[in-house]
């Protein structure tokens, strides 16, 4: 599969998309995340490797949302500085906040060229990360000493706007709020089951986002699926694993670059072995195993029937009228077996839909697929009709005779 780099936002795609448009949500319909999803659980069985790749992406989003609304309280708080035409007090976390360009980016934040290889880490996710690591050169100045005083102290708590699920969109969304199960066991609950008082000065100022629930975020990932044992572990090499273990459990680290290797690991891993049968299931056909198995089974049986039934009827002598019934059971069982054979319903392509589940279709929305579809359609219709024509004028032109 060739290289392709990402199209801008709002451009018209004439091309299949790339993996990493589908993970940014910037394609539609068959070819968009939710079928990707429903493709890595029932057909790839490692639908883990693409959670583990969504929760790390939603794991920076966390960051850049904590450090954003960070830099918001540090405005609010000196609103004289602002006014005073000085910004030196969030040029500091200005920098840690600016947006990425998505349609440049590689699996962790890397800038691509045309061949879509790496070609530099974005300064921007490496200051983010120093950031949050402490590393930044402009801690010791007395803007940032502001900051970090108000980055100490109360007991860690946030209240958390519940966040739709990700296969609900198709556009893509660089920035998002965290996920709500990033921040379990971070939200107090009294004994009415409400959630208790904020009282964390480390939270933004709408108490969004806390430190310690960034820290929550990495500890999940590690103990969901890196772990040996983990719940849902995935197989990675064990230097990697080495590595974030040792940088979240010995060196108290929490920023993004931690996962940036297992991601791109994941990420490369995908590209490679399940995505071409995605493309091939979703862009050039249009329903799903289970159909394809009960479609084969409907078409012997029908070819099964059109047979038995045209050499009864040629040995019982019946004239050429009454046999023209064949057609039906010929043309039905062609049909079943050219649809499992083509991977596609071409009924079903020409109206514009595509099955996601079994027995449960959707309008197809991505413009280039829908061509793709309605051309294989056409060609397997034409296939349909030679070979039925074939078949029905053969056993209903052929001389009968009574045994």
């Amino acid at each position: 599969m060739e290289s392709r780099t990402p199209t801008p936002d709002g451009g018209t795609r004439e091309r299949l998309p790339n993996l990493f448009e589908v993970l940014s949500r910037r394609t539609l319909a068959p070819v968009d995340l939710f079928s990707f999803y429903i493709y890595m659980r029932d057909v790839q069985r490692s639908v883990d490797y693409l959670d583990f790749w969504l929760d790390v992406s939603q794991h920076m989003s966390l960051c850049r949302h904590y450090v954003r609304e960070l830099r918001r309280s540090v405005l609010i708080s000196t609103p004289d500085l602002e006014k005073g035409g000085s910004k030196r007090s969030s040029q500091i976390l200005d920098n840690y906040t600016a947006e990425r360009h998505s349609s440049d980016q590689g699996p962790s934040g890397t800038a691509r060229d045309l061949n879509g290889m790496n070609k530099e880490r974005m300064s921007n996710d490496q200051r983010l990360s120093a950031f949050l690591r402490g590393d930044v050169d402009s801690k010791h100045s007395p803007q940032h000493s502001m900051v970090s005083q108000k980055s100490e102290g109360n007991t860690p708590g946030s209240e958390h706007p519940p966040r739709p699920s990700f296969m609900t969109s198709n556009t893509g969304t660089p920035e998002q709020p965290p996920r709500p199960s990033f921040m379990t066991g971070h939200t107090g609950t009294q004994g009415t089951g409400t959630p208790s008082p904020l009282n964390n000065s480390n939270s933004s100022p709408q108490h969004t986002v806390a430190r310690a629930d960034i820290r929550a975020s990495a500890e999940k990932i590690l103990y969901t699926y890196l772990l040996p044992g983990a719940e849902r572990e995935i197989i990675l090499p064990q230097g990697i694993l080495s590595d974030i273990t040792s940088a979240i459990e010995r060196e108290g680290r929490d920023d993004p670059e931690v996962f940036d290797t297992a991601k791109d690991y994941v990420f490369q891993a995908m590209e490679r072995d399940a995505f071409p049968g995605f493309l091939r299931a979703k862009a050039l056909g249009n329903i799903v195993p289970p159909s394809m198995l009960l479609r084969l089974i409907l078409g012997l049986v029908s070819l099964f029937t059109g047979f038995w039934t045209a050499f009864v009827l040629i040995f019982l002598g019946k004239s050429r009228g009454t046999r023209c019934w064949v057609i039906w059971p010929f043309t039905f069982g062609v049909y079943f077996l050219a649809s499992h054979q083509y991977l596609l319903d071409p009924v079903l392509a020409l109206a514009g839909y595509s099955e996601y589940t079994f027995m449960s279709v959707h309008r197809i929305k991505e413009g280039f697929v829908r061509k793709l579809l309605t051309k294989r359609a056409l060609m397997c219709l034409c296939w349909i009709v030679i070979i039925d024509v074939a078949l029905c004028c053969l056993f209903i032109f052929v001389p009968g005779k009574r045994l």
